[in-house]
């Protein structure tokens, strides 16, 4: 009965301090800016955001144009978490990219990869072409950059089907690469997507920031740019406004009263490296 008794009162010091313990611990914020390299506006803003403001992984497309400016100015800020970000996907009007493999199966008649997630999920593409196309993307980028850490996939489409995530999975083991990490939670939705005005954007930031919880780690994806004349000729009918809408995501990232609210309610910036198992 004795042995009972003292078991049952570990078992609850166990769980309040459990609890205790979650209470205390800081919330944990991973903002992380996708589309290094798609454009020389990407590239500067991705940057900036690291190095000046609150962003922590900064994720690479190794296909698009602008990936070896993007790769020396990685290699100039070796501290920045860097992810390549397995593209099978060109969504612009202005500009295009395509296979860095010869698979042709991933293409269009032009070939470059398709605009769309819908229209690559029905695609008829060769696995063995998927498999030496993105094997190909992440060699390249971890030649080329110092501190690639993890996988992350653009629109989607790189992992869109099971057989497509078994194959990144087992890609990512054996480049000893973070893929998934557990209890990851997105950020609370406070109005950001229908935010307009940078005064707007700021403001659902800064709410979010309010509602994370100590003992979580949250994620937070957005695509940095600025409003240049290069980032106006990008845009596709859909998204008429990219230009202006990255730039309110370099703003916001980069705001002082952002990173001041970040210092202030203690909530921990952190990278895929700090939470995320290699190989997994």
């Amino acid at each position: 009965m004795k042995k009972h008794l003292i078991f049952g009162i570990l078992i609850l010091l166990i769980v309040a301090s459990g609890k205790a313990i979650a209470q205390t611990a800081k919330p944990r914020l991973l903002v992380r800016s996708d589309d290094m390299a798609s454009s020389h506006a990407a590239n500067v803003s991705c940057i900036e955001v690291a190095t000046k403001g609150i962003s922590r992984s900064v994720e690479i497309m190794v296909p698009c144009p602008w990936f070896f400016e993007a790769a020396q100015m990685l290699k100039q800020n070796p501290g920045i978490d860097v992810g390549v970000h397995l593209t099978v996907t060109s969504e612009w009007d202005g500009i295009k990219w395509g296979p860095i493999t010869a698979s042709p199966s991933l293409a269009d008649a032009d070939g470059n990869f398709l605009a769309g997630t819908g229209e690559w999920y029905n695609k008829n593409y060769k696995m063995e072409e998927v498999e030496a196309e993105l094997r190909k993307q992440i060699e390249l980028a971890i030649r080329e950059i110092l501190n690639v850490t993890h996988l992350s996939s653009h629109m989607g489409a790189p992992d869109v089907k099971p057989e497509l995530k078994n194959l990144v999975q087992r890609l990512a083991k054996e480049y000893k690469l973070i893929y998934q990490t557990e209890n990851l939670d997105y950020v609370p939705e406070t109005g950001w997507d229908k935010a307009k005005s940078f005064d707007e954007k700021e403001t659902a930031f800064l709410e979010m920031l309010g509602k994370l919880q100590a003992g979580k780690t949250y994620l937070f994806v957005e695509h940095p740019a600025n409003e240049s004349d290069e980032m106006k000729a990008v845009g596709n009918k859909d998204m008429l406004t990219v230009a202006r809408d990255r730039q309110l995501v370099t703003q916001v990232f980069t705001s002082p009263k952002v990173i001041k609210a970040i210092q202030e309610k203690g909530i921990e910036l952190v990278n895929y490296n700090q939470i995320g198992v290699r190989g997994k």
